[in-house]
């Protein structure tokens, strides 16, 4: 009789578990990744991978003001939410960043600030900032080429 109060026991605890880990997982799947921009790391990253001229001419502080009014854009155009934390997945309207676009927009932005930079040093932080936010997860896929016009564009 013990053995049978053991046994009724053990399916208990494992039904309980079951139930709690698979809704457990059923809200993490639900919630988007968790990714963390740090600035600092940011800057070290983009300056490390910047060719050697571009190095020679720019100090960490242009990198780390070209970085910012990176992400103000990104924010501008909706790419940086204000609450991150614990967000569900719902993402309805497809974005897309085109390089080309967002580093003419960075370069616009950086001689708006007055900052005197040269545009290929401020396309290359650009190019290196996107590589740094796919290294940390936050750049999703590519869209497929056949969602894609001639021109680029979402067709």
């Amino acid at each position: 009789m013990a053995w049978l109060i053991l046994v009724a026991t053990a399916v208990v605890v494992f039904v309980i578990a079951a139930v709690v880990v698979g809704r457990e997982a059923r809200r993490l799947d639900a919630v988007a990744p968790r990714v963390t921009y740090e600035l600092e790391e940011a800057v070290a990253y983009v300056a490390d991978r910047l060719p050697q001229l571009a190095q020679a001419r720019l100090g960490y502080d242009d990198v780390r003001e070209v970085l910012r009014i990176h992400m103000r854009l990104l924010h501008a155009h909706g790419l940086q939410p204000d609450r991150l934390m614990d967000r569900p997945q719902d993402i309805e309207d497809v974005v897309l960043v085109d390089d080309t676009g967002a580093i003419g927009e960075v370069i616009g932005a950086v001689e708006g600030a007055g900052l005197d930079l040269a545009d290929e040093d401020v396309a290359a932080i650009v190019d290196a900032h996107l590589a740094y936010l796919d290294f940390i997860g936050a750049v999703g896929p590519q869209a497929p080429p056949e969602e894609l016009g001639a021109d680029g564009a979402l067709g």
